[in-house]
């Protein structure tokens, strides 16, 4: 399998998901390998909705329909579905694991989504080792016309920006960098103190976001690269961002760490991916 194949995952709902359109859209401008990927949930087999006839054959005719639709649109791709059986995130990120990164929509992967415990493309954010592609449900191409957005904060972002800066290249847009900054509580009566703070808290934020971009334009000399600073919680001003210059695509970093922790993603990546409009990129750190 390339390392630049794309990978989708589809159930029986892929026409309306956005993640389908998205995936094709993304093997098109980068002329590389698309495979759509329906895992049946082998849990269903244990349950009272298990009919083995109607499951296979609805599972025939999905397959078959997601091919049709690849071959005729998929330009001279090199494009493929198959199906696979066993945990949906579990095994999507097995499958993905040699590509470019996997897509999915914001929704359940499961035939009968009611049975899956939790979301199976927030379970896949957290166990996937390429990035994570989440489309809105209804996604269509034509709704992206800005910049490509992404928010970077004081770590170390490089592979979430390299993975934005790629995206905007492909589609002939610019980079916008998005830094939100809050203040800590101050104990202080005095205004002038507080207003003091305030500014050293704002200076510093547009100089880190700078500082990112300067670097970056050195990187993509062809890019134009611009920068945001904005005071207020980190989601609400990342989501308003992406949204206020229709973003085709707002990419965030994810930070490995123990996999039973709550806070695998980081709680603006994790608020990001719940409250998006547009197609959100999760790339983890090294």
């Amino acid at each position: 399998m390339s390392r630049s194949t794309i990978f989708v995952g589809v159930d029986n709902s892929w026409r309306d998901a956005g993640a389908f359109e998205w995936a094709l859209q993304e093997a098109n401008l980068r002329h590389g390998p698309l495979r759509a990927v329906h895992v049946f949930d082998d849990r269903l087999r244990s349950t009272s909705y298990w009919e083995p006839a109607v499951i296979d054959e609805r599972t025939k005719e999905l397959i078959q329909d997601v091919r049709r639709e690849l071959k005729s649109r998929g330009g001279g791709l090199d494009v493929e579905a198959d199906l696979t059986v066993g945990s949906p995130a579990k095994r999507l990120a097995e499958i993905a694991a040699d590509g470019s990164m996997i897509v999915v929509g914001r929704r359940g992967m499961g035939t009968f989504q009611r049975l899956l415990v939790g979301s199976t493309s927030e379970a896949l954010v957290h166990q996937a080792t390429v990035p994570v592609v989440v489309v809105p449900t209804g996604w269509k191409p034509q709704e992206g016309t800005g910049p490509v957005v992404v928010a970077i904060d004081k770590a170390e972002e490089d592979a979430a920006i390299e993975f934005a800066a790629t995206a905007a290249v492909e589609r002939n847009t610019r980079l916008r960098m998005v830094h939100a900054w809050d203040l800590p509580n101050v104990y202080s009566s005095d205004a002038a103190v507080v207003a003091r703070i305030e500014d050293e808290w704002a200076d510093g934020a547009r100089r880190l976001v700078e500082a990112a971009a300067d670097h970056w334009r050195q990187l993509y000399t062809g890019l134009a690269i611009e920068t945001v600073a904005y005071r207020g919680h980190p989601v609400d001003r990342v989501v308003a961002a992406a949204d206020q210059c229709r973003a085709p695509l707002l990419v965030v970093g994810g930070h490995r760490r123990h996999r039973m922790s709550p806070l695998l993603l980081g709680s603006v990546a994790r608020g990001v991916l719940h409250h998006a409009t547009c197609p959100i990129a999760v790339v983890h750190d090294s």
